[in-house]
This record gives C-alpha cells, sequence and structure tokens, in this order.
C-alpha cells in the first residue's frame, strides 16, 4: 500500500434517520444516525467513510472539527481520485 496522504473536509449531520454519505452544492455531507455526545458522531463518520472508501478506520483520521459539524478528516493509502469514484 502506498503512503499516500490527504484530507477530505466534510460536513457530519448527527441524528439522521440513517447513515448515508453524499454529495450537496456545497460539499460532502455525513449523515450518522449516533449522537454528537461522548464523540459518537465522530466515530460513527470514521467508521461510515472507511467502509465506503473500503480501507481500515485506521487510515480514516479526524484531524480538525472534533467539537463543529465542519470536520476535517486525514486519509491515507487511497488516492484522491479513487476516493472520489468509491464516494459517488
Amino acid at each position: 500500500m502506498d503512503d499516500q496522504r490527504w484530507i477530505l473536509k466534510a460536513r457530519v449531520i448527527p441524528r439522521a434517520k440513517s447513515n448515508r454519505i453524499h454529495f450537496e452544492s456545497d460539499g460532502l455531507k455525513i449523515h450518522v444516525t449516533a449522537p454528537a455526545s461522548d464523540n459518537r458522531a465522530n466515530e460513527a463518520a470514521i467508521a461510515i467513510l472507511s467502509k465506503k472508501l473500503s480501507i481500515p478506520k485506521s487510515r480514516v483520521r479526524l484531524v480538525s472539527g472534533m467539537k463543529s459539524r465542519n470536520k476535517s478528516f486525514e486519509i491515507l493509502g487511497i488516492s484522491q481520485s479513487e476516493a472520489a469514484a468509491r464516494l459517488r
């Protein structure tokens, strides 16, 4: 596996009806059923991203926005173009 590393910016929406990822005109949205308390929404967002990107959770790391809906995730081991294809 290569050492590709890049930042993915997204808006996380906690307490959604279902877990899903989609694009809107203002960027990537990650809807999670988990509440924002006790870091559960952040953990759910990482799990959803890793599953959708087909990479281990250890390769997705929250780097900013721990207490905000707007977040930046560090993605390791997959190119941006490959990730874009998997997220669509």
